[in-house]
């Protein structure tokens, strides 16, 4: 995966894949090729959204709905 893709390319060309492989206008070789593409994007996507669920998971919220600091947070977002 592209060191400079992020998760709303990567959904955007998933949504392509899925169009590609709903239509049925491809042979089966490139369909089976579009599929594996479309695995790659799809745990690229999920690796992003968990990430990014474990950094909110991670933020303190005061009473009053202030974010008063964060946990130590070992993975990046942006990896």
């Amino acid at each position: 995966m592209s060191e400079e893709m992020t998760f709303e390319s990567a959904l955007a060309e998933l949504e392509t894949v899925v169009r590609q492989l709903e239509g049925g206008q491809i042979k089966l070789d490139e369909a089976v090729a579009v599929y594996e593409r479309g695995v790659q994007l799809k745990k690229f996507c999920e690796d992003k959204l968990k990430a990014a669920q474990s950094k909110i998971d991670k933020l303190i919220i005061a009473p009053d709905g202030t974010i008063t600091g964060k946990e130590d947070f070992d993975h990046d977002i942006t990896d």
